[in-house]
């Protein structure tokens, strides 16, 4: 079991990194679960396929580090919103409940809300994005197969 556990996570090293750096790769991952929770169900799919077709990373290893954030996206919306709220507002969001996200009472304010979640996600990725590439890739130049690949490049 061991002997497979190790070819398997050989594997997957070559799978994500094909060849990359480890600053790229980590650029590549944190991106991807920046992008996966953002708080519009239904768009990190698709615009991480396109932010990694724009900048040239690895679409497998952003497309995983994208579901990965998947649950972390459902837990952030209510908070993101909230944020967002009182960004916009300057006044804490006290009566937003969760039940108000299920039951909009127009497409204005669904926008709106959606507007200043996306707000508060953008203000609290960019800093994310920034630690999260730093951190990575100090543990994938752990990595020798992906130490080899950086002397290589």
């Amino acid at each position: 079991m061991r002997r497979f556990l190790e070819a398997a996570k050989r594997s997957t090293v070559l799978w994500l990194s094909q060849g990359i750096s480890p600053r790229r790769l980590a650029l590549t991952l944190a991106l991807g679960f920046a992008i996966g929770c953002i708080p519009v169900i239904g768009i990190p799919t698709l615009l991480c396929a396109t932010v990694a077709l724009a900048l040239r990373l690895n679409l497998p290893a952003i497309q995983v580090a994208n579901y990965a954030a998947m649950p972390l996206q459902l837990a952030l919306i209510v908070p993101f919103m909230r944020l967002g709220r009182w960004l916009v507002s300057g006044q804490p969001a006290r009566n937003f409940s969760p039940a108000q996200f299920v039951h909009f009472s127009s497409a204005l304010r669904a926008g709106t809300m959606a507007g200043e979640a996306l707000l508060a996600w953008l203000l609290v990725a960019i800093p994310a994005v920034a630690l999260l590439t730093a951190s990575l890739t100090l543990m994938l130049r752990r990595i020798p197969m992906m130490a080899a690949a950086e002397a290589g490049d």
